[in-house]
């Protein structure tokens, strides 16, 4: 990729030659299928439960893209996988019959429902980030930003209070395609443990969202309903499907809206103090904001080409080249969506770069540019965090007894 060939935004500068692993998409792919072994917390861990071999060629560009960017500062990709006999498989990792690591679902392979795969990614990034540290990512996440410097600069960094690295969703919550601390963090380790509690006696997530564990987060809302096999859904159903859907976001809120006074545990001093949580809509969905969450849209303006010298700027090249530079100069990463969302909003433009193979990566184009861009250039400044402020806890435990507006009862909290 040769990004001599694009402008570079302002705000970006050049990266050198040392810093990125620019060698044949072949050599990149041994290291990813032979990562060296775990010596500290620099992993970026990523799942794709049929292996990286098979995975779609826009995401491997994707997971190839970490790799040649930070493998450099010490960072190694891993890409786990159920695959028998593979070493990267799961259970080379962790131990995947320990009740205290995995659900029995998740042990016999009976996880079931609409999004199984995606549910089974959920279930490994908890305990890999308690037992190793490092930044779990979906597979469909482009990162543009520097996360070595972002991680040099809070959860590397001794005198750095923060501790956690991720996105701030609307209100208090956390994205979970993107997650980072060090190994046995405090946060981390409570937020696997109660995902277990939720997931006992459970093949799948359907009806969660009205689990007594998660009684007072705000389920998430639907944008719209959708038809699905005939039956019109609305949006308050849609709002239930939607929140099984993301199920480890609504654990994350929990316990970060969390008191445990004998378990000396204060979930909002602790995500106001030691959570470093980037704004995810500019620094994860710019491009979908930018085009109204239009996929189709998206999709016919990254795959324009720049005008010829000489040759007058279009209007759609003109919105496609604001969203270019906005991504490389402001965004830390862009998550390619897919899953419920498209039965909600029709397709993204990662469902149309999984259609038209190789349209992310047609040189000359505005994709290929950011593409090229991620690769080349660096930010010159870090995103900075959003602040939680001050907000009330959805519980306060008081050792195995909880008060809530209906009094005290059992606590299901007890022992995180």
């Amino acid at each position: 990729m040769d990004s001599s060939l694009y402008p570079r935004p302002t705000g970006l500068h050049t990266l050198s030659s040392d810093q990125v692993d620019l060698r044949p998409d072949s050599e990149v792919d041994i290291d990813i299928h032979h990562p060296r072994p775990i010596s500290d917390d620099k992993n970026a861990w990523f799942f794709w439960h049929s292996g990286y071999e098979t995975m779609h060629p826009y995401t491997k560009r994707n997971i190839r893209a970490w790799h040649r960017r930070f493998s450099k500062q010490g960072w190694v990709i891993r890409v786990l996988n159920l695959c028998p006999g593979s070493e990267l498989n799961v259970s080379n990792f962790l131990d995947t019959s320990d009740p205290e690591t995995f659900p029995r679902a998740f042990t016999e392979g009976t996880i079931a429902g609409h999004h199984a795969a995606q549910h089974t990614s959920d279930l490994v990034r908890f305990p890999l980030l308690v037992k190793y540290g490092g930044i779990y990512a979906d597979v469909g996440l482009i990162m543009i930003g520097d996360l070595d410097r972002l991680w040099n600069a809070t959860v590397g960094n001794q005198a750095s209070p923060y501790e956690v690295v991720s996105f701030k969703f609307d209100g208090v919550a956390l994205t979970n395609y993107f997650l980072g601390s060090s190994r046995n963090n405090p946060f981390f380790r409570r937020c696997h443990q109660l995902f277990l509690k939720l997931w006992e006696g459970k093949t799948s997530t359907e009806g969660m969202w009205n689990s007594p564990l998660l009684k007072g987060v705000p389920i998430l809302r639907s944008p719209k309903g959708f038809n699905e096999n005939g039956r019109d859904i609305d949006i308050e159903e849609a709002s239930k499907i939607l929140t099984d859907y993301i199920i480890q976001g609504q654990v994350i809120s929990l316990v970060m809206s969390l008191v445990d006074i004998e378990g000396k545990w204060n979930g909002p001093e602790y995500s106001a103090k030691n959570i470093y949580a980037m704004d995810y809509m500019v620094g994860s969905q710019l491009i979908n904001d930018m085009t109204s969450w239009d996929g189709p849209r998206a999709f016919e303006l990254l795959s324009l080409s720049l005008p010829l010298n000489g040759e007058k700027e279009s209007e759609d090249q003109r919105k496609a080249r604001e969203i270019v530079e906005a991504c490389l100069a402001k965004s830390f990463a862009f998550k390619l969506a897919h899953g419920l969302i498209l039965r909600v909003l029709g397709d993204t433009l990662g469902s149309l770069w999984r259609g038209h193979e190789g349209s992310d990566d047609v040189p000359h184009t505005y994709a290929h540019w950011l593409r090229s861009g991620v690769l080349r250039w660096t930010q010159n400044e870090l995103p900075p965090a959003e602040e939680f402020g001050k907000f009330e806890p959805y519980f306060v435990v008081y050792a195995k007894r909880i008060k809530s507006d209906c009094g005290y009862h059992t606590s299901p909290f007890f022992n995180l």
